[in-house]
């Protein structure tokens, strides 16, 4: 079994009350981290945990925490990324949802570390329902003098807000979310300055994920070595995968860093294995925008290895022939799914996402979704997919905020890795109707393009 450090105690009920969640061990950290250590020492414990970042880049928090400035007299912002946007990823819905103490006494943790006193939850519009868990938990703390002035009697304070979005996906970049914060549109801004030097208001601001500063609270309790003899490698500590697609379990799970991609799969314990008694396709490992790995990608079945969930062991071959774990948004393909249809549909949400700034993601992600609406509804040309190609080519790298790179990424690796598809669509447009989408055998081999 795996340990679970993040979601122990979701099904207690009332766990969402502080009463019941101090009665199992909640809030114990802040005793400890406020009375006995120094803000540089909760830094040190975080970097010696080796927490990367669960938002998607997988960057160390503890290192982050470091960059912030100190040398200036502005106050310093702590900002939770709540705007969870990435499509077949939500875990941190799940984990606000369930334990919002957690999330609260971790932005705790994470404020006396980094000298803020006031910090913000930005969450995503659509998480009204959980704004208002979060409302509730936070009048709660401060009713236990958890928030305030003067917590626990140690001379620190902190003021917390929820601050909910209008539901753009953009928001999730820290620099349109710190926009979108001080009442602009959620427009990415141009790096450098980075955030931790001139963020919130044009001071010193840290944004971190969600879990990233839920898993502060067992680093506080146990200590960074502790947390990272846990995973494997680069990869400590436990992380939240929300599993989904044709699967026999889907949900959140919390895994041990390092199990093999088919145990998760295929273990009870998790995804149950694949729905319908099915053969697995292919996965996307970390959310929409990271490229999509056809099963002998996954299994390695050559050398009858299997890729483990780690950020190291997903991205190994770079894009050729590998992807990320991102976000942990692993959406898992059957036999039957359209691979072609699943790209159009991930190119319709960025299309509709971007922001405008950057013409190559303006017109990019248009060109993209009408060139694979073309090829899956039977109107597409093999011309077609050279050019979807290129134009994916001229977005990735050229943009000021990485939803560029997101929409090209998928588009380039089902093309790299499913081109025969793409070319059955073109060759058999009559067919592409089928129900269960059933692809000649004749067709089905390796194509590789010149990256």
């Amino acid at each position: 079994m795996a340990r679970k450090l993040l979601l122990e105690l979701a099904d207690i009920p009332q766990i969402q009350n502080i009463d019941t969640y101090i009665s199992h061990g909640g809030y114990r950290s802040l005793e400890k981290a406020l009375k006995k250590m120094t803000p540089d020492e909760i830094t040190e414990e975080v970097k010696k945990s080796g927490l990367r970042g669960r938002g998607g880049a997988g960057f160390s928090t503890g290192l982050k925490w470091s960059f912030l400035d100190k040398s200036t007299d502005k106050p310093r912002y702590l900002l939770c990324n709540a705007d969870e946007s990435e499509p077949g990823t939500f875990k941190d819905r799940y984990l606000m949802e369930k334990l919002p103490h957690l999330l609260i006494e971790g932005m705790i943790l994470s404020s006396y570390a980094l000298g803020s006193n006031t910090s913000y939850i930005y969450i995503r519009g659509e998480y009204m329902f959980v704004l208002r868990k979060l409302e509730k938990a936070i009048q709660e703390a401060y009713s236990k003098g958890f928030l305030g002035k003067n917590i626990l009697n140690s001379g620190f304070d902190l003021d917390l807000y929820v601050h909910p979005g209008a539901g753009a996906y953009i928001c999730g970049e820290e620099t349109a979310l710190i926009e979108s914060l001080e009442g602009k549109r959620g427009n990415p801004r141009i790096k450098p300055p980075f955030p931790a030097v001139s963020g919130l208001w044009g001071c010193p601001t840290i944004v971190n994920n969600v879990e990233s500063i839920a898993a502060v609270v067992p680093i506080i309790n146990d200590g960074g070595d502790e947390y990272a003899k846990i995973g494997l490698g680069k990869s400590t500590g436990t992380k939240l995968i929300s599993a989904s697609g044709n699967i026999q379990k889907p949900g959140v799970y919390e895994i041990d860093m390092g199990i093999t991609v088919e145990e998760f799969i295929y273990s009870d314990e998790y995804c149950g294995g694949m729905k319908d008694g099915l053969e697995l396709k292919a996965c996307v490992p970390g959310g929409s925008s990271v490229p999509i790995l056809p099963r002998h990608l996954l299994f390695r079945e050559s050398n009858g290895d299997s890729r483990r969930m780690t950020y190291e062991s997903l991205s190994e071959g770079g894009f050729t022939s590998g992807s990320m774990l991102g976000s942990g948004g692993f959406i898992v393909y059957d036999e039957k799914q359209c691979i072609v249809r699943n790209t159009w549909n991930f190119a319709r949400f960025y299309h509709h996402e971007s922001c405008g700034q950057c013409s190559p993601c303006r017109e990019g992600t248009g060109w993209m979704e009408r060139i694979l609406h073309n090829i899956e509804n039977g109107r597409g040309t093999e011309d077609d997919i050279q050019l979807l190609w290129q134009v994916q080519k001229n977005i990735e790298g050229n943009t000021i905020c990485p939803l560029g790179d997101a929409a090209a990424w998928p588009v380039a690796a089902a093309i790299r890795h499913f081109r025969h598809e793409f070319e059955y669509h073109v060759k058999y447009p009559e067919r592409v109707f089928d129900a269960d989408h059933t692809y000649q055998p004749e067709i089905q081999q390796t194509y590789s393009l010149t990256t």
